[in-house]
């Protein structure tokens, strides 16, 4: 595992070296039982583990999702080197360390699950290179693995990085890829992947098919709905993005924010990071209808959150108020709103705009 392990190590900041006790380790002895889970890590990266079992994956997939609920609440700026850290020092030796053959390909199918989170809070930095080369390995160890799962999430999550980058024909041909890898998929995974699909062939200008998987990825949502609470992060509020981002592409400005306030409505009180983009877009699409109150309003709200995250893509769409407000300074709303944006934007983003 030394193409992992240098990857890791290109990725981190190299004085974070020693820093993963004082780290990660410091914020998750905030959770009950984390103290054995720490133990194991600890003895990976020390190298006292001689052969791993079923608990050090648990450790692995405990950190992973520790890592990932961090990155929803603060955005990956805050969580991505600590995601660097653990992949060096704790998961490529437990990768290297013998054991039953079942538990090695579940530690290959848990490190593959963290190589895809890093990946995907690179692609948040705008880091896409470095995203690429973390989710080729992660779906290199799925597939080491046998994790169909992992294999078509990661297909699916380098779909979405080609939308942001709108290599439209490359995140259809990777949509359907995703789509393809999983033909047993229960019907919160099949919305999941339908509404990749269909923001990716709107983009492309395929309408039939945007329209197509849209209703699939509806259909899938509402039967998974009517099986009881909602499990994993694909829910009501990301099927109406996706509905807005189809309407978007399609051209439907108006069926796009509706869409996106029915999104905001749903998902009000969690994912931060997702939060301030979305509403980052939101109000851009509103002042594109002539909504101008109401976009100054949806910008309000992202710039209270904005300061307590640390993410590319919320960057971007906070630097952004000030050239599409900027026309509308006559307007005390907007000024208002402008000279917030001023005091809670830092200077190198806005700078360039403001």
């Amino acid at each position: 595992m030394d193409e992992l392990i240098e990857l890791g190590r290109d990725d981190m900041d190299p004085s974070r070296r020693g820093v993963l006790g004082a780290s990660l380790f410091s914020v998750a002895l905030t959770v009950p039982h984390w103290q054995d889970v720490v133990g194991r890590a600890v003895a990976l990266e020390k190298g006292t583990t001689h052969r791993i079992g079923m608990a050090d994956v648990d450790m692995v997939t405990a950190m992973t999702e520790r890592i990932s609920d961090l990155d929803d609440e603060f955005g990956g700026r805050y969580a991505r080197p600590m995601g660097s850290n653990f992949l060096v020092n704790v998961v490529a030796p437990a990768l290297r360390t013998d054991g039953a053959e079942s538990v090695r390909d579940a530690m290959r199918s848990a490190a593959a699950d963290l190589c895809y989170l890093i990946g995907y809070m690179a692609v948040d930095e705008g880091l896409h290179g470095t995203a690429q080369r973390y989710y080729l390995k992660a779906l290199e160890l799925a597939g080491a693995a046998n994790d169909h799962l992992t294999y078509c999430t990661t297909l699916r999550g380098m779909s979405v990085q080609a939308v942001d980058l709108r290599h439209s024909r490359e995140a259809v041909r990777l949509a359907d890829a995703a789509a393809a890898a999983a033909p047993q998929a229960g019907p919160r995974m099949r919305a999941f992947l339908a509404g990749q699909q269909a923001h990716a062939a709107a983009q492309a200008g395929d309408t039939s098919a945007a329209k197509r998987f849209i209703r699939d990825a509806e259909t899938a949502m509402e039967r998974a709905e009517s099986r009881g609470k909602a499990l994993g992060s694909y829910d009501p509020s990301s099927l109406h993005y996706h509905v807005s981002q189809v309407r978007w592409e399609l051209g439907d400005t108006a069926g796009a924010v509706e869409a996106m306030v029915l999104s905001d409505r749903t998902r009000h009180s969690v994912y931060q990071r997702s939060r301030v983009h979305r509403r980052g877009l939101l109000a851009e699409r509103q002042l594109h209808l002539g909504h101008l109150e109401a976009a100054c309003e949806t910008w309000r709200l992202a710039l209270e959150d904005y300061p307590k995250v640390k993410s590319g893509r919320a960057d971007e769409r906070m630097r952004r108020i000030f050239t599409l407000l900027r026309p509308h300074l006559k307007n005390s709303t907007a000024r208002d709103l402008y000279e917030y944006a001023h005091a809670v934007v830092p200077e190198r983003l806005r700078v360039q705009h403001g």
